[in-house]
């Protein structure tokens, strides 16, 4: 749902009050108990089978007792894992298909269908690195403090942090896309989770950009020093980091050709997405919200330039922006109790960085500039006026680099004990051994 701290192992209901999200969090999938030891037994060394069962059992079990919600632990377990599991991956050591990996909805408790095979267990931890550092970065734009004065105040660090959780976030989700999905075999594709299919990651990934972009613009609406011109900017690069979300989609919804003249309507793309259990619904929504909230942002502020301007064309354009601005946000506003009713139903945080500020300021605006210059708009020359078109702009946010660990020492040092017996064998082996 939208607040992975909030989810619960099935039949583990902690706390039944409603979450709220400033951050969305896709349903989160942490790894279910998979027997590490017998199919490696004989194949690499005992200590190594150990250390490789121990972490990953060690984050099934802090995943399931607090809900996902202990990050820091499960981030310090998972980053000691993955170093082991990246020898597992490695063609020279013969153990791709070895183990049969095992990973579920931490929400629903539903298990999904084993796979044998080592890179998608990688892909399986570092999307998981992801959503705990959405998870967390949800967790940092909603205040601590619950005093009842209405008056929540996030810090300027909690913010920075948080767009820096998301940078990395992104970086994981292309990294899993380019580093992992493009290599798994056709079938192993086949039988992957739905959260893996075509578009879905990169849909993720640049979402994380475009809420980073939210906070960076909350950030120049309280700062004196921002330009008018970085506002506009700001906001228009967020609606143009929802319309990259097209280019990630494209194979999914090239048959819809109703999207063939909205270049940037990211609500849209998602459609084809998977909504089997609510929360592709309730993803579709929450973009439906965002994206409309950057473009009322995006045409206020290109109204208030347009107006500093001395020819009669100015003003009626700019009264134009602000209509048009009031308009959206108004669908803004019935899109956000959509997004919060859809199943799981969550709560929105109160108004916060822009739209703390243009939820008052556009209706003002708007009502203040139609009075001044309706005149205008009465006269025939100005009569038709097409609302102007946002400028384009060069993408400020990239996603950061996510740099997979360096193979554990151990692989290294045990060279000498890693077998080259074929696995067919070594299975019949085992499966002798235990009969006996």
């Amino acid at each position: 749902m939208g607040c992975g701290a909030s989810m619960y192992p099935a039949g583990e209901r902690k706390n039944k009050s409603v979450p709220e999200v400033v951050v969305y969090v896709p349903s989160m999938r942490i790894p279910a108990q998979s027997d590490l030891q017998r199919p490696l037994r004989g194949l690499i060394p005992q200590d190594l089978i150990d250390r490789l069962a121990c972490l990953r059992n060690q984050i099934v079990l802090v995943a399931e007792d607090t809900g996902g919600s202990d990050v820091a632990e499960l981030r310090r377990a998972l980053d000691e894992y993955l170093p082991l599991l990246v020898g597992l991956t490695k063609k020279e050591h013969g153990l791709e298909g070895s183990v049969e990996f095992k990973w579920k909805n931490l929400e629903s408790g539903r298990q999904e269908k084993s796979v044998a095979n080592s890179l998608f267990e990688l892909l399986s931890v570092i999307h998981m690195i992801a959503m705990l550092n959405l998870s967390e970065a949800n967790r940092l734009m909603i205040p601590e403090d619950r005093s009842g004065s209405g008056i929540r105040v996030v810090s300027s660090d909690c913010k920075r942090d948080a767009v820096d959780l998301l940078l990395k976030a992104s970086g994981c989700l292309v990294f899993c896309v380019r580093g992992i999905l493009a290599h798994l075999p056709p079938h192993i594709k086949k039988t992957i989770s739905k959260d893996f299919q075509d578009g879905v990651l990169e849909a993720i990934s640049i979402q994380a950009l475009g809420q980073g972009t939210e906070i960076q613009l909350g950030f120049a609406v309280e700062s004196q020093k921002a330009s008018l011109s970085v506002k506009r900017r700001l906001a228009c690069e967020q609606m143009i980091y929802f319309g990259q979300v097209l280019s990630s989609l494209t194979l999914i919804v090239s048959q819809l050709s109703s999207l063939l003249f909205v270049s940037i309507q990211a609500y849209h793309f998602l459609s084809e997405l998977d909504m089997s259990n609510g929360h592709g619904k309730k993803h579709l929504c929450f973009i439906k919200w965002k994206f409309l909230e950057a473009k009322a942002a995006a045409y206020y502020y290109h109204g208030l330039i347009l107006d500093k301007g001395t020819e009669p064309a100015c003003h009626v354009s700019a009264v134009c922006c602000f209509l048009a601005a009031g308009g959206i946000l108004s669908e803004s506003k019935k899109a956000c109790l959509t997004f919060s009713l859809a199943d799981p139903v969550t709560r929105s945080p109160p108004f916060w960085g822009a739209m703390k500020h243009l939820h008052q300021k556009i209706p003002e605006v708007a009502s203040r500039k139609s009075q001044m210059y309706g005149y205008l708009l009465e006269e025939e020359e100005w009569a038709l006026q097409a609302l102007p078109d946002l400028p384009d702009f060069d993408l400020s946010l990239a996603p950061d680099d996510f740099v997979l660990p360096e193979i554990d020492p151990a692989w290294d040092r045990n060279k000498g004990g890693i077998h080259s017996q074929p696995l067919k064998e070594h299975l019949k082996d085992s499966e002798d051994e235990t009969e006996t």
